[in-house]
């Protein structure tokens, strides 16, 4: 088996140490965790928890991305994703000058199609296709937005930022992620919606989850909570408040609060006891598979990766559930597995993340943890594990 790739997360985090002048007895105080840990993580010996790699981003005032080595630029040029995120960058910036002259929209229901075709696919993990016809989607709905003023012209351009950051938060662009979320704020607010309102700030949670600022993420899950107190009572907003209680679970489990970890994952389940499974509903994917789903999350950030494992174990996924969420819920399940020995399963389900969506794994940070966690282990594993690493890059 080979050795692990020189530039891992523990070997970023001694760099980062070793700039600031710190002994890793002073890192592991500032981060509050064990010096033990800090140890074997520099070494490669033990993979970097999200929980462990958020604590070290604050203490040493660093973007978690720069931790885990996003975005991985190598792999997004060989796989020509790079040069697809300028032009999206772009259609983002000219948000508030007004309808182009140049630009000739198509009818807004045509424009709506392609939007919702669009969120469909990028959970159907055709991420590089999207990237590629997205900036032309944003332009004319830019101009068609602006031209129309009407809610339907607004909340269609929304959507539109709405893939925008889709597509950056999965290739590991937290900056340009954060921007089209802004966008998608600004578009809202213009479409009077408080369900589409309350729909940014939960992806905005999402992103201070990533960035290990649970606190601040909590306070966007309850403002989300509360403009969805403003809209009517649906079934949209229950799908919507169910996934705000989730995201809120999750965010609790990384912090290590389990008592309010439990209580939304609670409210989640009740709710999606009334909506049943409703996959579709803003493309959320929300119901009792994903509730499921999510506490295989929860325990996992919480550290009870048996339990985790059990959990995840024995979920049967709908087929109608969108390959992305699958993936992802894959590659959580193969960390948790990691964790508890269970390597063979664990690099099985690392396979089953790429088949599912091989475009959103590449990138996934999970999944190269726990394959280079795996790989630590020194354990025979299948030649196909080091045909992975060839494909990860690694």
């Amino acid at each position: 088996m080979h050795a692990l790739p020189h530039d891992h997360t523990g070997a970023r985090i001694k760099r980062l140490r070793l700039e600031r002048h710190l002994t890793q007895q002073a890192l592991a105080d500032l981060a509050q965790i064990s010096l033990n840990t800090l140890q074997k993580t520099e070494q490669g010996r033990l993979p970097a928890s999200p929980h462990l790699v958020g604590r070290i981003s604050r203490a040493l005032r660093v973007e978690v991305s720069t931790i885990n080595g996003q975005p991985y630029a190598t792999e997004l040029r060989a796989d020509d994703l790079d040069v697809l995120l300028q032009p999206i960058r772009e259609a983002l910036d000219v948000f508030d000058l007004g309808p182009d002259p140049e630009v000739r929209p198509r009818p807004l229901p045509l424009l709506h199609d392609d939007a919702e075709g669009m969120l469909a696919a990028v959970r159907a993990g055709e991420i590089k296709r999207v990237a590629g016809q997205l900036p032309g989607l944003l332009v004319e709905a830019t101009t068609a937005a602006h031209e129309a003023g009407t809610t339907e012209g607004w909340l269609l351009l929304a959507s539109a930022y709405r893939t925008a950051y889709d597509v950056a938060s999965k290739l590991g662009y937290g900056d340009l992620a954060t921007i089209a979320l802004a966008r998608m704020d600004w578009a809202a607010q213009r479409g009077s919606s408080a369900v589409v309102g309350a729909m940014g700030r939960y992806m905005r949670a999402l992103t201070y989850l990533r960035a290990g600022q649970y606190r601040t993420g909590a306070r966007l899950v309850s403002i989300g909570l509360d403009t969805l107190g403003q809209a009517d009572a649906t079934r949209e907003r229950d799908v919507l408040t169910g996934q705000l209680h989730l995201g809120a679970a999750v965010m609790a489990g990384r912090a290590q609060n389990r008592s309010a970890a439990e209580v939304h994952l609670a409210e989640a389940d009740r709710i999606a006891g009334q909506t049943g499974e409703a996959v579709q509903v803003h493309w959320l994917a929300f119901g009792p598979t994903n509730v499921a789903v999510h506490r295989v999350s929860v325990f996992a950030e919480l550290d009870e990766y048996g339990a985790a494992a059990d959990a995840g174990t024995g979920l049967v996924i709908p087929r109608e559930y969108p390959v992305s969420r699958r993936s992802h819920h894959f590659a959580e399940l193969a960390r948790a597995q990691m964790w508890t020995g269970d390597l063979d399963d664990a690099f099985q389900n690392l396979v089953r993340a790429r088949k599912a969506a091989p475009q959103q794994a590449k990138y996934h940070p999970t999944v190269r943890e726990t394959y280079a966690g795996l790989e630590a282990a020194k354990r025979q594993l299948p030649d196909s594990f080091l045909s992975y690493g060839s494909w990860l890059g690694v």
